[in-house]
């Protein structure tokens, strides 16, 4: 039996560890998700903890062999290109699957490796862990990475959630002009409803984020974060613009915040979706520290996994900033878009949700 759900993003976990046993090292990426043929990680150990009190190690040895051990038993020997093999087979299956699926060849090949899931645990930040040799420094390290896959579609970096509502007041409406606002229900009614406002006078002032947590969080990576993304998001949703990049240079030219330099707008986004990459998770007290402490795997839609160490965080910061995009989520679902009262004044949820750009 399978633990766990099975769509895209799992079985391409699961499809990450198959392909780096089968090749045995770890390739870095450029800012562009370009492989850097001259830095590599050579792969001593994968490391899996499925269940409580069993962990599953695989051993990568010098002659193309890996040894599987169960706790400290030993308990099958196999060779890279058997996974190799699985990890091609598997790349086919998650291409033509849709939603939840099961691949049953697949999960007999899990089983047979003494996994019972497909990928790690979602409370787990570090979604893959290995022990890789430095061959700069000669020393062997266990480090944790976070997985990310364009194997069928881009990834999310932050779903959208009640937690991640940006809640603005509204002023200058009368009672009766709410209600023609949220009656507006076009295809393109989250923005139709913002123009409406300004057409009809009124004005968005941020007041907070929906989620004390996760104002807390964004303090701890700089105490204007909270405002800078309040700021995005009515940019994006007033002008439709959702590319991250355009979005924080318009208000680099705008200087809401009136900083001296007006780099400090991508410098401080940068660390935000950094941050978030490598751990902080909106509804969950962050201690400020990179869960993810080795950095980011990605598979793109080619097969080939390439990582982000934070031997090169600055390459890392310049990919997330010029691949990401805001998102618009479920208005339902997440509560934001309509005009609400509270104490006889008028305000509206902003929601964020950020994706990878397809490449």
């Amino acid at each position: 039996m399978i633990i766990g759900s099975k769509n895209k993003g799992d079985w391409s976990e699961f499809y990450i560890m198959l392909y780096l046993l089968g090749a045995r090292k770890l390739y870095t990426a450029d800012e562009s998700l370009q492989k850097l043929e001259n830095i590599h990680f050579p792969i001593k150990r994968v490391i899996r903890e499925d269940v409580k009190d069993e962990n599953v190690n695989f051993i990568v040895k010098d002659v193309e062999r890996v040894d599987i051990y169960l706790n400290e038993t030993l308990v099958k020997t196999m060779t890279s290109a058997e996974f190799e093999e699985e990890a091609d087979l598997l790349y086919s299956d998650i291409l033509a699957g849709s939603g939840s699926f099961d691949i049953p060849r697949s999960e007999e090949f899990l089983n047979s490796i003494y996994l019972k899931r497909v990928a790690a645990p979602s409370t787990d930040i570090a979604d893959i862990r290995m022990e890789l040799h430095d061959t700069y420094t000669g020393i062997d390290q266990v480090m944790g990475f976070s997985a990310k896959s364009y194997i069928g579609g881009a990834p999310t970096l932050l779903n959208a959630s009640g937690a991640t509502n940006f809640v603005y007041e509204v002023t200058r409406l009368t009672d009766a002009q709410m209600e023609m606002i949220n009656a507006i229900n076009s295809k393109t009614k989250i923005l139709d409803r913002i123009h409406a406002i300004g057409s009809l006078g009124g004005t968005l002032t941020y007041v907070k984020t929906a989620n004390s947590t996760f104002a807390e969080n964004l303090m701890m990576i700089d105490s204007n974060m909270e405002v800078i993304i309040a700021e995005m998001l009515l940019y994006s949703y007033t002008f439709g613009i959702v590319d991250c990049k355009t979005i924080v240079e318009a208000l680099e030219s705008s200087n809401p915040l009136r900083y001296s330099r007006t780099d400090a707008y991508s410098y401080k986004f940068k660390q935000f979706l950094c941050a978030k990459a490598l751990g902080m998770e909106p509804s969950v007290r962050w201690s400020g520290e990179d869960e993810a402490n080795g950095g980011f795997v990605v598979a793109k839609s080619d097969g080939d996994v390439l990582a982000y160490h934070l031997y090169n965080r600055d390459k890392f910061k310049k990919y997330l900033f010029e691949s990401t995009k805001f998102e618009r989520g479920s208005t339902t679902r997440h509560g934001y878009a309509t005009i609400y009262k509270e104490n006889d004044k008028m305000y509206i949820n902003l929601n964020l949700q950020i994706r990878f750009k397809p490449i």
